[in-house]
């Protein structure tokens, strides 16, 4: 295992103390696995973030693996252990398996990944990976992303393998690459984003030369796909420090690739200073809104967070008096989000949800101190629907201002309006606004069957619920009829 160095002998015997602490936990589970690979002439290695993750402790329960053997010896010797094998990943040299294992008193499921030794990862003008294995456990690390990523354990004798100093680059918390960051970047453009990832994940700093090669080379992203991108993304942004690796991906040109929303957030100041720098304005609502979330990260609240002005910049105007106006900027921010999400294949319903968020994000600046009828609270609730807590989230968030006094009367405001609906919503179920009668009701009070008229019918009593509230069946009824006798 891991032994401390001179330089820095108290942090790295720490992280030793962690990785024996980890290693230990999971041993049951990963030397029985190892033991067959002995047996069947294999060498298996616990490799990459297990042991990143271990040194650091906080290993879970995925555990990645890799071996000389090739994927379908892997498959031999792990169908009869497993409780559940898949090979979906066996084009690229992987195969999954989910194995229950006793830790202490417990059992404890693992989702396990071995990886055979690979030596080349990407052709350099493609879109899809390109794998050659390899013959050795180190011709394997030299090709992995990270230094920090590129250690393995030799299992089960527990033997540390570190050819790069990723122990020492974990212990400064740095990110450098195993070779040239040119040559890793070239094999997969990829990890230019996973740089800005872990910085994000881990709160690590990029060392300057993979930096300069990320801007170098920003535009090789372009070959990735769609759904790389966004999961890396994705994954950077439920960071515990998603501002860091969303400025290293704006600063670095990435952005202007994956992104390019976010740094068309960065306005020139006009000379007055009569508008506020929007780009870090967002980045601190992203960050506020982090600061309100209940149960771990909600990826459509910070993405909501993180585009809910992306619109600003196409709406810009100066106005005669000097002002600065961004009329309707969330209705094209709405527009702008669908697009762009669309783009990187977010699934339909997370499109949806993160553009009603933008589109919605500034109606609170309509209640003023409270002028809203109760009408207005009805359609507030009922057009955020199932996002209501999420945009009461992002509406708070969305008060970066250093006044203090009017930052307090805003919260105030909302906390007005947020009392308001609590009381309509005892008082009238509006979680679930629907007209006083059904369609079926409809139908019989009307003497009418099926048809287009019913849902305009229906669509007219909905309004009454909304501008009204609750009205007793008569007069519904009344009402219905009195609207049927219009329509002629």
């Amino acid at each position: 295992m891991p032994k401390a160095n001179e330089d820095n002998p108290t942090a790295l015997s720490q992280v030793q103390r962690r990785a024996v602490s980890e290693l230990l936990r999971v041993s049951p589970v990963a030397d029985d696995l190892a033991r067959r690979f002995r047996e069947a002439g294999f060498s298996l290695a616990l490799v990459g973030g297990s042991v990143r993750d271990a040194l650091l402790g906080r290993l879970g329960n995925d555990l990645d693996f890799t071996t000389d053997a090739r994927p379908e010896d892997v498959l031999k010797i792990v169908r009869p252990w497993a409780d559940s094998v898949w090979d979906v990943g066996i084009a690229f040299g992987t195969v999954g398996a989910q194995k229950d294992g006793r830790v202490g008193d417990t059992v404890q499921r693992f989702q396990i990944e071995v990886t055979t030794y690979r030596s080349e990862a990407y052709d350099r003008t493609s879109r899809k990976p390109e794998v050659s294995y390899g013959d050795s456990i180190e011709e394997d690390l030299v090709r992995r992303d990270f230094t920090v990523n590129a250690m393995a354990v030799a299992l089960p004798e527990k033997e540390f393998i570190d050819p790069h100093g990723g122990l020492e680059d974990l212990s400064a918390r740095v990110l450098r690459t195993p070779g040239t960051p040119e040559e890793s970047f070239s094999d997969d453009p990829l990890r230019m984003m996973r740089a800005a990832r872990f910085a994000a994940q881990l709160d690590f700093e990029v060392a300057p030369d993979v930096v300069s090669a990320m801007k170098a080379m920003a535009e090789r992203i372009d070959i990735v796909s769609a759904e790389r991108v966004r999961d890396e993304l994705n994954k950077l942004i439920t960071g515990a420090h998603p501002r860091k690796g969303l400025a290293l991906l704006v600063d670095s040109g990435l952005a202007a690739h994956v992104l390019p929303e976010l740094p068309a957030l960065r306005l020139e100041s006009d000379e007055h200073h009569r508008h506020k720098d929007v780009y870090e304005h967002s980045l601190t609502v992203l960050e506020q809104a982090i600061d309100l979330e209940e149960e771990g990260p909600d990826l459509v609240l910070r993405l909501a967070a993180l585009l809910h002005d992306i619109g600003k910049p196409r709406t810009r105007r100066f106005e005669e008096d000097g002002r600065v106006s961004f009329h309707h900027h969330e209705v094209v921010g709405a527009k702008m989000t669908k697009k762009r999400m669309a783009a990187l294949k977010y699934s339909n319903e997370m499109v949806k949800d993160v553009a009603r968020l933008v589109e919605l994000h500034l109606r609170f600046h309509g209640y003023g101190t409270g002028e809203w009828t109760d009408s207005a609270v009805r359609r507030y609730v009922r057009d955020a629907g199932p996002l209501l807590n999420r945009l009461h989230k992002l509406t708070r968030s969305d008060c970066t201002t250093r006044n203090k006094r009017k930052a307090g009367a805003l919260s105030r405001a909302y906390d007005g309006l947020e009392g308001r609906i609590a009381q309509l919503q005892e008082q009238e179920e509006l979680d679930a606004i629907r007209p006083d009668l059904n369609g079926n009701q409809i139908q019989e009070i009307l003497g009418i069957g099926p048809g287009p008229v019913i849902g305009k019918a229906y669509a007219f009593l909905l309004e009454l619920r909304l501008e009204n509230g609750p009205m007793e069946h008569d007069e519904a009824v009344a009402a219905l009829k009195e609207w049927w006798a219009i329509q002629g």
